[in-house]
């Protein structure tokens, strides 16, 4: 009983909808029948006296006699005393026989959505009907204190931080409530997760520098004062440490801000040519230990964010240069593969990767080989941060590596960011 009294009331509801829709276009069209008239008979006397006249002059006198059609004209005089009187019987004819067929296919229309207008209504109101069907029955049910008692058991044993513990009480009217709350803990959970990685990640980074500067500040403090060697090697060292750690907290804070959503891109249309050029000038100038090489293509244009992949660029050819020998090439290298995708490498001749540790190089803080130590002023976050910049690109890294042979790392960028 209840559920036919629903039916009635969606049924009388889209009835209200579509009787609206069809009043509302019936004046439509009737509004659009009067400019179509009132178009095409401005049209047809501008043309009359173009043709009779030559011009269209603004100060004629004109008259427009349409009654009765058989017998209608229209008269223009202008000031030089010319009269065009020109019969307009025709042309009321077919404009009225266009009317006629403009108003017939808009009753067909009228018709159409007066007989099938009510049933598309009530499709479009399904959805919302079922909502408020399925509202009715979580308020029909019965309050059970014991089954909200269990559930609020359930969350209260349920550790939020360290374990995946997930709420389950057995009852079906419970079902939506348990996975709404679960989906709710698995969030919190990643988000603990990487707050917690980020907070271990720089303590365990911060640590060394921190420990460097304060031996020199205790050097500085014993001999520093009287010894001119202790005070400039200790100021040399603090300074060098100091620049790691700021270095260290700005790649640490971009991966944060990443992550959490705050960086965004800025996507235009640029040559990659030009951009990995550029990079191969700043290397160049930067560092005269190795000799630069760059493999051009045919100019190919992408859309992205110009500075990021500029920045992914620059830290592949710093990673190159600090696990190459000084004399050795590095090669930057534009293209498309087969198929078709846009792409930059950097090539070594350094002292390459296992195999093994290939998979995991662009992990925070993973050194791939015990030469790859803070002497050579790097963070273990470049590549990291590189592959959040090309994700974020959607395209993906190709790494070639082998041990005492060299390195090769590519670049695939989609044309369009979508």
């Amino acid at each position: 009983m209840k559920k036919n009294k629903k039916t009635k009331n969606v049924t009388s509801i889209a009835i209200k909808l579509n009787s609206m829709y069809v009043r509302n276009l019936f004046f439509k069209f009737i509004f659009l029948n009067i400019c179509l008239i009132a178009i095409l008979t401005v049209v047809w006397c501008i043309q009359s006296e173009k043709d009779f006249y030559g011009s269209l002059v603004a100060n004629a006198k004109r008259s427009f006699d349409f009654y009765p059609i058989q017998t209608a004209h229209y008269t223009v005089v202008w000031e030089n005393g010319r009269t065009m009187v020109k019969d307009a019987s025709t042309f009321l004819y077919n404009l009225k026989t266009t009317i006629i067929a403009v108003s017939i296919i808009e009753i067909v229309f009228l018709l159409k959505q007066i007989l099938f207008g009510t049933s598309k209504t009530r499709k479009v109101l399904k959805p919302l009907n079922e909502i408020v069907e399925r509202a009715n029955k979580l308020s029909e049910i019965d309050f059970n204190e014991e089954k909200f008692q269990s559930l609020e058991e359930a969350i209260s044993k349920i550790n939020t931080v360290t374990s995946n513990e997930r709420i389950y009480v057995g009852d079906s009217e419970l079902k939506g409530l348990e996975d709404a709350i679960n989906n709710l803990l698995d969030r919190m959970r990643d988000a603990y997760r990487q707050q917690a990685r980020f907070v271990s990640d720089a303590s365990h980074e911060l640590r060394t520098p921190i420990s460097v500067i304060q031996g020199y500040a205790n050097m500085l403090d014993r001999w520093g004062k009287n010894d001119e060697s202790i005070l400039e090697e200790s100021i040399t060292a603090i300074k060098s440490e100091s620049e790691n750690m700021k270095n260290l907290v700005e790649q640490l804070l971009f991966l944060a801000r990443g992550i959490n959503g705050k960086t965004q891109l800025t996507i235009t249309k640029f040559s990659l040519n030009d951009m990995i050029n550029e990079v191969l000038e700043e290397s160049k100038m930067i560092d005269k230990n190795h000799i630069y090489t760059y493999i051009n293509s045919e100019n190919i244009d992408i859309n992205g964010d110009i500075g990021l992949l500029k920045q992914t660029a620059r830290i592949l050819v710093e990673n190159a240069a600090k696990y190459t020998d000084d004399g050795e090439e590095i090669i930057l290298k534009v293209g498309k593969n087969n198929k078709g995708e846009p792409y930059f490498s950097i090539q070594d001749n350094g002292i390459g990767m296992d195999t093994n540790d290939v998979p995991h190089i662009f992990e925070r803080f993973f050194r791939a080989d015990t030469a790859r130590v803070r002497k050579d002023g790097g963070t273990g976050l470049g590549l990291s941060i590189a592959k959040w910049i090309i994700d974020n690109h959607k395209g993906y890294f190709g790494v070639l590596s082998r041990k005492e042979i060299g390195t090769r790392i590519t670049v695939f960028l989609p044309q369009d960011i979508t």
